[in-house]
């Protein structure tokens, strides 16, 4: 699987400089990223707040441990 060029968190940066008054074109331009990523990201982690991913992140460990437990799985 292919690594992620940016974490969530410095995703949650870019957006937030489209709301600090920067322009669409010039964030685009700045971290080379494309149109569709751009609106992609605002679709995905727009509305969340900062500690979000972070909360995300303990839930997905949670679930891990959680299935190892009860079904021997190895996530």
């Amino acid at each position: 699987m292919k690594k992620a060029r940016f974490t969530e968190s410095q995703i949650m940066g870019i957006l937030k400089e489209a709301g600090a008054g920067v322009t669409v074109n010039e964030i685009w331009r700045k971290h080379g990223i494309s149109s569709a990523t751009y609106y992609k990201w605002k679709a995905k982690y727009g509305g969340l707040e900062a500690s979000a991913p972070a909360r995300r992140a303990g839930r997905r460990a949670n679930r891990a441990e959680t299935m190892k437990i009860s079904f021997g799985f190895r996530v």
